[in-house]
């Protein structure tokens, strides 16, 4: 290397001076997808055959609840990069017929040879039920299961349109990457006990309640799953996949929706995945960075994203996304063999929608948008609208409440000198919105308060071979329910916060090769307080947190040895009981897998089924 100029003259020649710093890999482009290493790659330890998921298991059905197991597909997903999704019918089953307590979904895929991760849905007669990304294969080839509760879905399951499952899963085929995903999708139902429906009193299945009373409460359907699902995705779904594809800041996607005049409440539930040059959004540099230091990533626009749920082109909520990170992210050594937080089942957001039924309702077609505030190509999303209907009405009266779109307060501090740079970014925005809504059951009013802050560090020392990532992103939403008389008959209080920290620095190597060291730690912490009168109290809270630091050689994107450990910590409680999980993992072998649990029976139903067979309830 030349020796340094004074400083005047580096900014005269900076485009030239430049390139004498650029690493192997652009810094921008880190973190980035990998593909796991080959066969006889050299690592010390076989990963695991069997790939976890370490989180809450499921709900256990009532004892003496008929259950039965239906396969709906099964398939092998080669070269379908472009294929429309593989197709197979479904009805529900005549020997667990509905109401149900519980169905679950079950995704199971194995895999060898070598594959990069790829994202996976699972859609009912255009409605989404699964979001989900695969693992990458080791090398003897891997499986995996996940197993996600659809309860919620029972309407749709209950009575499909067209009866149609759809799963899209686009992957490639070639000499080089060879890896077949083979998938096959069931659905497990669990049906409702006799001594369960002689316990519940003959008016709660509709939910009645009566609204001349003097302190009138929710009906107990308001929380039990939707009466009708709608899906809020691309209609062309048949050919390309039912999400929208959104390419850019300004790409709002959007579907017309006619919605029963019967309606008394709505929640829509919206699915989200990052990638390509979003992938690694929470890392992105701004375009300023990129412009004055020639480099060739397109992995721009900043650290910020949020997601846009607009009425009508009313503005109805947002969230910031979790960061999920894949399987082959970052460094694909840290998921050999437990996955990344969301990875196997990405969360969903519920925005409630309640409010906004005075302009719904009136049984003309209305439009639901979804768009990314910052984003850049591109982001995989759709949504599903869940509506409750009035039984016995088949018209209610709505009215939004005083409207005013919320404001985005953003603020941006950027520093740069040559590679090295600093990219701060605090964001916030808070909503408030009423609505009333009168059916059957009363006159009830819906408030629902958002507040949403994010804050965003992406720094770069060493000239640019160094990176850290900072990410804390919060929001809270109130929602409160009130009698005619103002009186609070319903409240949900949720706190999510997801923090990130990630430290890479990168390293040229020899033959075209280059060294990665990667410190990372993201959780998720969620926090929910409910209260109906009359009806219930609980509280849940949820702290999933993971660690992972190793290195890895690379060539091109392909690892070709390196060493990694991860633990996981996941600690969920509500008035149930309490579960924990603790997970040790180094080199693809589990070290320790640890769980704690203890629960206590709360439905009396139970106690007594139990003192009738002469037992106790198991716990």
């Amino acid at each position: 290397m030349p020796p340094r100029a004074p400083p005047f003259r580096l900014l005269f020649h900076l485009p030239r001076l430049l390139l004498l710093f650029v690493p192997a890999l652009a810094v921008a482009d880190v973190p980035d997808r990998y593909a796991a290493p080959r066969a006889g790659a050299g690592l010390s330890n076989a990963p695991a055959q069997e790939y976890l998921d370490p989180t809450y298991p499921l709900p256990r059905p009532p004892p003496a609840a008929p259950s039965c197991v239906v396969p709906v597909l099964s398939y092998s997903f080669a070269d379908t990069y472009g294929a429309p999704p593989a197709k197979a019918a479904y009805a529900p089953p005549a020997g667990c017929p509905a109401p149900w307590s519980l169905v679950v979904l079950c995704f199971s895929a194995a895999i060898a040879g070598d594959q990069y991760d790829r994202v996976a849905a699972v859609w009912l007669d255009g409605a989404e039920i699964l979001r989900t990304t695969t693992a990458e294969p080791a090398t003897d080839g891997v499986r995996w299961t996940v197993r996600k509760d659809v309860t919620r879905y029972s309407a749709l399951l209950r009575s499909p349109p067209d009866g149609v499952l759809s799963v899209m899963l686009e992957n490639v085929v070639n000499d080089q990457y060879t890896g077949v995903y083979n998938v096959s999708v069931s659905l497990e139902f669990h049906g409702t006990p006799a001594y369960l429906s002689e316990a519940r009193p003959a008016s709660s299945s509709a939910g009645a309640a009566d609204p001349d009373s003097a302190t009138p409460t929710l009906p107990e359907s308001y929380f039990q799953p939707a009466d009708l699902i709608l899906p809020i995705s691309e209609t062309t779904g048949e050919s390309s996949g039912f999400w929208f594809r959104i390419q850019n800041s300004s790409d709002s996607r959007s579907k017309l929706v006619s919605i029963p005049s019967s309606t008394y409440r709505a929640v829509l539930e919206v699915f989200v995945s990052p990638h390509s040059n979003d992938e690694f959004w929470y890392s992105n540099p701004p375009d300023l960075y990129i412009r004055e230091n020639n480099l060739t990533t397109r992995r721009g626009n900043a650290a910020y994203r949020e997601i846009v749920v607009s009425v009508d082109r009313h503005f109805a909520g947002s969230f910031v996304p979790f960061p999920v990170i894949y399987t082959g992210g970052i460094n694909p050594l840290f998921w050999q063999p437990v996955a990344a937080l969301g990875a196997f089942d990405l969360p969903t957001y519920d925005v409630e929608l309640t409010p906004f039924l005075g302009l719904l309702v009136d049984g003309k077609p209305h439009e639901i948008s979804l768009s990314v505030v910052d984003g850049i190509a591109e982001w995989l999303v759709d949504a599903n609208l869940h509506l409750w209907l009035d039984p016995t009405s088949s018209n209610v009266s709505a009215t939004l409440g005083r409207y005013r779109t919320p404001r985005l307060s953003i603020s941006r501090l950027y520093s740069t000198r040559l590679l090295d740079g600093s990219f701060k970014i605090r964001a916030k925005r808070k909503s408030r919105f009423s609505g009333w809504v009168k059916s059957s059951f009363g006159n009830f009013t819906t408030e629902v308060e958002t507040e949403l802050e994010a804050t965003s560090l992406v720094e770069f020392t060493n000239q640019g071979k160094s990176k850290t990532v900072r990410l804390k992103a919060e929001q809270e939403t109130e929602v409160v329910v009130r009698s005619e008389r103002r009186k609070v008959v319903g409240k949900v209080e949720t706190e999510a916060k997801y923090p990130l920290w990630l430290e890479t620095v990168t390293e040229d190597g020899e033959n075209g090769t280059y060294v990665m060291r990667a410190n990372l730690s993201h959780a998720l912490n969620l926090e929910t307080e409910a209260e109906a009168e009359g009806l219930f109290e609980r509280e849940a809270r949820l702290a999933d947190e993971q660690a992972a630091v190793g290195w890895m050689l690379v060539r091109d994107h392909d690892v070709l040895n390196g060493s990694a450990a991860t633990t996981q910590a996941y600690r969920y409680s509500d008035g149930a009981g309490r579960y924990e999980r603790a997970i040790d993992t180094r080199d693809g072998a589990v070290l320790s897998d640890n769980v704690t649990e203890s629960y206590r029976v709360l439905n009396g139903a139970l106690d007594a089924h139990a003192a009738a067979d002469g037992g106790a309830v198991e716990s």
